[in-house]
């Protein structure tokens, strides 16, 4: 049984959709799509990048209880899974920093069976008692941690082929923490301008705590990788998903640009399926005029409501620098992450559309939204990947060849599902 979010009942506001709209500043790189470069204009004094298409992967841990949560001083994790082009080259790619949402941190098995037992069989303390085990951090010895961050492989593999430098991060510990609601969003800020000071740090001196940290994912063995001096820090995106989303949305926030590590500047902020404190007493908390905006959530997710596409244009009002919404018909919660899916037979994973009576295949949302055909885990995340893509190369690359994909003017990926596209652009 996965952990539910709050949800309230709303209509969804719609903004503007205008293709013609989309008439921004003159882009700062020119995307040349057959050797797969991408070559700063001269305009822009930024160093040429470049990628052929191939990735890398390594990892980094400081170990379990490296950070801790502002509020509370709970231990929290600093790790992070990097893929990034095999040839850095001599320019600097911009880098993107993902994270999860709430979902269980420990992979533990019995407790799972036990727990599903308990709530089959009503029995509150048992489900407790299970439910404290796989919600534990650090995990129990000989338990292993549910690795949440590994399941956003599929879009950092595509993006990394694209010239960014894309870093998962695990938040087991905010998720295990007694931190919730604006807390909890501020919390996932917090530890995201961690890991940008931690890069920053690295990419312009070579040196801090991620100096001679990364390894191999596979075998544990050292890897060395010459991020310094190959990262462009002025030019970042971060993506967040469900609680993560709200973390994103917090840390993009106009009010919080100052916490933002010095030689840092968030230039694309994503939101993934966001599941929001929607009674925030402040909402400047989450208010982002100045970065580019964009939310994602499916017609069929069972956990978030239709709040994370509302509540996202609440934030979203007066944006200068573009703010889209996207809503994928027959997309759930839990497919965009691979770990959470069941096909990855995970502990914990689940699909959590709402099914519809008497009609197999189709679903719905807990809001009772239209039946959709209910998409297959790869086509849910290949559509993710698909608008996240044309997103982030959008306003990190100035790739202005994904302008229609982003106002809805064309629909790359019309023979798998439909995608409603609310665009407001300057």
């Amino acid at each position: 049984m996965l952990k539910r979010h709050k949800r309230t009942r709303v209509s969804v506001r719609l903004l503007g959709l205008s293709a013609a709209a989309l008439s921004v500043a003159a882009a700062a790189f020119t995307y040349t799509s057959t050797a797969g470069a991408v070559e700063a204009h001269e305009a822009t004094g930024r160093s040429p990048v470049s990628s052929s298409g191939t990735t890398k992967t390594v990892r980094y841990d400081l170990g379990d209880a490296a950070w801790q949560l502002p509020q509370t001083g709970e231990p929290g994790e600093l790790t992070g899974l990097v893929h990034y082009p095999a040839d850095l080259g001599t320019g600097r790619h911009p880098l993107i920093v993902m994270m999860h949402g709430l979902h269980e941190t420990c992979a533990d098995r019995k407790a799972d069976a036990a727990r599903t037992a308990a709530e089959r069989d009503g029995d509150d303390a048992a489900y407790e008692a299970a439910n404290a085990k796989l919600t534990a951090w650090p995990c129990a010895p000989g338990t292993p941690a549910l690795p949440n961050e590994l399941g956003y492989d599929y879009l950092a593999r595509t993006l990394a082929g694209q010239g960014f430098v894309v870093v998962s991060v695990g938040a087991n510990g905010i998720n295990a923490s007694s931190v919730t609601g604006d807390d909890n969003a501020a919390a996932r800020a917090d530890l995201l301008n961690r890991h940008l000071r931690m890069w920053q740090e690295l990419s312009s001196k070579g040196k801090g705590e991620l100096a001679g940290k990364f390894t191999d994912p596979a075998t544990g063995a050292a890897r060395r990788v010459g991020f310094a001096h190959h990262l462009d820090m002025g030019n970042v995106g971060i993506m967040g998903h469900s609680r993560a989303g709200a973390g994103v949305t917090w840390q993009a926030a106009d009010s919080h640009r100052g916490q933002w590590p010095k030689g840092v500047d968030v230039k694309a902020v994503a939101a993934l399926a966001p599941a929001y404190n929607v009674m925030t007493e402040d909402m400047s908390n989450y208010t982002i005029t100045k970065t580019p905006f964009a939310t994602f959530r499916g017609t069929c997710d069972g956990q978030v409501g239709s709040e994370a596409l509302w509540f996202a244009a609440d934030a979203a009002k007066g944006n200068r620098s573009g703010f889209y919404r996207f809503a994928i018909h027959g997309a759930n919660h839990n497919y965009f992450n691979t770990q959470w899916s069941p096909r990855s037979r995970q502990v914990a994973a689940a699909d959590d559309a709402v099914p519809v009576k008497e009609h197999p295949g189709q679903c719905t949302d807990r809001e009772g939204a239209a039946p959709a055909r209910q998409l297959t885990e790869p086509q849910q995340r290949h559509v993710a990947a698909t608008y996240l893509d044309a997103f982030f190369r959008r306003h990190l690359l100035g790739d202005t060849r994904q302008d229609q994909v982003l106002t809805g003017a064309r629909h790359p990926d019309a023979a798998i599902t439909k995608v409603d596209v609310t665009a407001d652009t300057p």
